[in-house]
């Protein structure tokens, strides 16, 4: 073997040398990546903004992988944990999925149904009702003749509200036009039947149909003699 050859092999061993340092070098520094970065995790991204108290499902979100320690601790990885939720607040796109952006949707308790009436937006909702809300139900009639005065009564107390539609502009010969409603919103109630009744039979025959929203916590019973209202009998 002469000079040359010795020169190469001594060239080509300090190649593989280096090689493999290099190898080491990666592999140590792909340890301290995942030390420090951890497992990767499925989590969830919102595709659009969600308005408050809808119903949420699988199709609004993307599933991405995140690292586990980069998560809050009330992120969401598993999208089944939407089910039978709604929104809380309004979410916006790009967001991450938490716990705390969701609440259980109401539901009905035993002895209880769905009924829904058109509410007039201006005056009957402005934006402070929502699901789970507690209502008091007014209805305003006028009095059969001029010997009878109108009244205002509270035809349901402490109505539990399980839904709250979409602002809808009625029809032009809606009969609300004529009592200068032009937007309404539809409000789903669970109701036992009486009461049920009681809505119905106000929302066909009242003058007006409103809503007053319940302090949480406070007592929603009224008392027999301050269900009902004239200007005559105020006193």
């Amino acid at each position: 073997m002469n000079s040359r050859q010795r020169r190469g092999i001594i060239l080509l061993l300090l190649s593989v040398l280096c090689a493999i340092g290099a190898f080491v070098g990666v592999l140590s520094v792909i340890r301290d990546v995942n030390s420090k970065v951890g497992p990767e995790v499925a989590a969830y991204r919102l595709k659009a903004d969600v308005a408050p108290y809808k119903a949420l499902n699988a199709a609004q979100f993307e599933r991405i992988a995140m690292p586990k320690r980069w998560l809050s601790d009330n992120a969401i990885t598993d999208i089944s944990e939407i089910r039978g939720k709604i929104a809380v607040t309004q979410l916006k796109e790009g967001s991450l999925l938490q716990t705390d952006m969701l609440v259980k949707k109401p539901e009905l308790a035993a002895g209880e149904q769905e009924i829904a009436i058109m509410i007039d937006a201006a005056t009957g909702v402005a934006g402070k009702i929502t699901p789970g809300s507690r209502v008091n139900i007014y209805a305003t009639f006028a009095g059969k003749d001029k010997t009878e005065a109108d009244q205002s009564r509270v035809i349901v107390a402490g109505a539990r509200v399980l839904d709250v539609g979409k602002i809808t502009a009625l029809e032009p010969n809606r009969d609300d036009r004529s009592r200068g409603v032009k937007d309404a919103v539809p409000i789903t109630f669970a109701l036992n039947t009486l009461d049920a009744q009681r809505v119905a039979y106000a929302e066909s025959f009242a003058e007006h149909v409103r809503l007053a929203r319940v302090a949480d916590g406070s007592d929603p019973n009224i008392t027999p003699r301050d269900r009902t209202y004239t200007l005559p009998g105020d006193k």
